[in-house]
């Protein structure tokens, strides 16, 4: 690297760890773990890292792209930290065999007023002319033309700002074209019927929590399928529509920023500035976690005002939360953080071995994943020790890959034994069945009651009884669940759940929302959906044995001894 050339990765990371600069812990995770690879690498690691390169295209946004509003009106973008690290990373690392960009998508989240229009207009004018590619096409998509114009516009008046920009390129009617490679930008409405047969070689989508569904994404990805290295944006604020669009994409990229089993993508790059929980709105101190520009682009003071409003006002609360904060605002509150959740203790097989249990089951038909549970303690043991198979119809996988749908790992998870596979459309109880009875015979371990919801049962609970288990339904609901979901979490966050390293149940667990109701001062809790593509049976089925071994703790405490 020359003498010139900074690192501003490496900067970034060490201004966080020195406590100068406020993250959230998915933005500090993604930024440890790419300054770690620049140094020491994964075996076999396909990529290298080019900070010269990375700065060719900072240098040339800084040289030729100009603010259009407020009294930085007119001069010459000046980047700062944040978004430098930002594009060294997007831009400097690279193929080693072929030299092409490794990121090929960028989930960008951060509080309002950040400079993300101004930030990612310099982006697609750089792409239009300065990236090397031939003829290209260079998108803006939101949901309505409106939306979709306010980053072309910026576009348009940072082209109008800048001299040098209007030397190699054209304002049209509706588009900038680009004489020497024949490219052009323009902006797109989701509603457009003209966004078939697009060729892309860059896409930014905005303000994606106001989409209902991916339609506008997948037609916009699968036109950037024939071009060697293209790039998609995506840049918004959290919303308050759930289980959308924007939900699938946030839990998806949460869980690539958190690098959790299975989701781990070398061409994603998730930068999500957010509050790490909901009480930290009140604390100046932690801000910066979700406005990364705050104090420079957006102004203190503009926020503190925000803040105070919201605390005499409840209804501009939702607002601050979700677009100034990133907080979703809705029913349901995260039930636990993700280093709750985290456990990589793995029990020794023949420890569990000869040991009496309690089962749990949560059964399903087609779409969700059916869970069988063996939630096992020791005696003096004060962990409790979880072991879990999940059933899936080959149907269900049949229909993600047809549809391309990135739901879950789930042919990964089948390949490492978690997960098994029922032929048909629906999942074979037969196959849960013999599960336990496997446990049984092969291990010892016996469940003295299987807790399980009738809904869905059909016949499997008569054939359980018949092969000698004892069945017992556990009424679904907050009256059931409170007390037991309660003390599961604690038992969580103690980090005395041994579930073997399960990435399916740690998913499942990350997956799991809180419903509260508050009635006459008594908060009842149930457990839901983070949004509505992610599973949480995994949870719901281990609640159902600990539902279990509260209605039957006296009577087991004799088999411990």
């Amino acid at each position: 690297m020359g003498a010139s050339c900074k690192n501003w990765p490496k900067i970034y990371l060490e201004k966080i760890r020195a406590g100068e600069i406020q993250v959230s812990r998915k933005v500090l995770a993604v930024y440890e773990r790419e300054c770690g690879w620049m140094d020491n690498p994964p075996p076999n690691f396909p990529y290298k890292f080019s900070p010269e390169l990375g700065q060719y295209y900072i240098d040339y946004m800084e040289k030729f792209c100009r603010q259009s509003k407020g009294k930085a009106g007119g001069q010459l973008i000046k980047f700062q930290l944040f978004q430098l690290a930002k594009m060294q990373l997007v831009f400097g690392w690279v193929e080693k065999d072929t030299g092409l960009r490794r990121f090929r998508e960028v989930f960008d989240i951060r509080g309002r007023k950040n400079g993300k229009s101004t930030e990612t207009s310099a982006v697609m004018h750089t792409m239009l002319e300065a990236d090397g590619e031939a003829g290209p096409e260079i998108y803006c998509v939101a949901n309505s033309k409106d939306q979709a114009d306010t980053v072309f516009n910026e576009c348009v008046n940072m082209w109008a700002q800048s001299p040098a920009l209007q030397k190699i390129t054209k304002k049209r009617r509706s588009d900038i074209y680009c004489p020497r490679n024949f490219g052009f930008m323009q902006a797109l409405a989701a509603k457009t019927d003209t966004l078939d047969g697009k060729n892309a070689h860059f896409v930014c989508q905005d303000e994606p929590h106001e989409q209902r569904n991916s339609k506008l994404y997948d037609v916009m990805k699968q036109s950037q399928s024939f071009r060697e290295q293209p790039l998609y944006w995506i840049i918004s604020t959290n919303g308050s529509v759930r289980e959308g669009f924007f939900d699938s994409k946030y839990q998806m990229y949460s869980a690539v920023a958190l690098w959790q089993d299975g989701f781990q993508d070398y061409t994603v790059l998730p930068l999500i500035y957010e509050l790490d929980s909901r009480e930290e709105w009140t604390d100046e101190k932690s801000w910066e976690k979700a406005n990364p520009g705050l104090g420079t682009i957006k102004s203190m003071k503009t926020l503190r005002e925000h803040v105070a409003q919201a605390k005499r006002d409840p209804s501009f609360l939702p607002t601050v939360l979700t677009k100034d904060f990133n907080i979703p605002e809705n029913s349901a509150e995260s039930w636990l953080r993700f280093e709750d959740i985290k456990n990589e203790t793995v029990a020794d097989m023949a420890y569990l071995e000869h040991s009496y249990a309690i089962g749990g089951c949560d059964l399903s038909a087609t779409t969700d994943l059916t869970c069988a549970t063996l939630l096992i303690i020791k005696p003096n043991d004060p962990n409790y020790y979880v072991l879990q198979k999940y059933f899936l119809p080959e149907g269900r996988l049949e229909q993600l890959r047809e549809t391309n749908d990135r739901e879950a790992p789930y042919q990964r998870w089948a390949e490492l034994g978690w997960l098994h596979v029922c032929r048909g459309k629906t999942v074979d109880y037969n196959d849960v069945t013999a599960w336990f009875v496997e446990m049984v015979q092969k291990h010892d371990i016996r469940p003295l009651w299987i807790c399980y919801d009738a809904a869905l049962s059909g016949y499997w609970a008569p054939q359980m009884e018949e092969t000698g288990f004892v069945m017992e339904k556990i009424r679904q609901g907050p009256i059931t669940w409170t007390y037991p979901m309660k003390l599961l979490g604690g038992a969580l966050q103690e980090h005395r759940i041994i579930y073997q390293n399960n990435p399916m149940l740690r998913w499942c667990l990350s997956n799991t929302a809180k419903k509260s109701t508050n009635r006459d001062g008594i908060e009842s809790i149930q457990p839901v959906k983070c949004a509505s593509n992610r599973r949480i049976d995994g949870m719901v089925s281990l609640l159902n044995a600990w539902v279990g071994l509260q209605n039957h703790t006296d009577e087991f405490l004799p088999y411990l001894r």
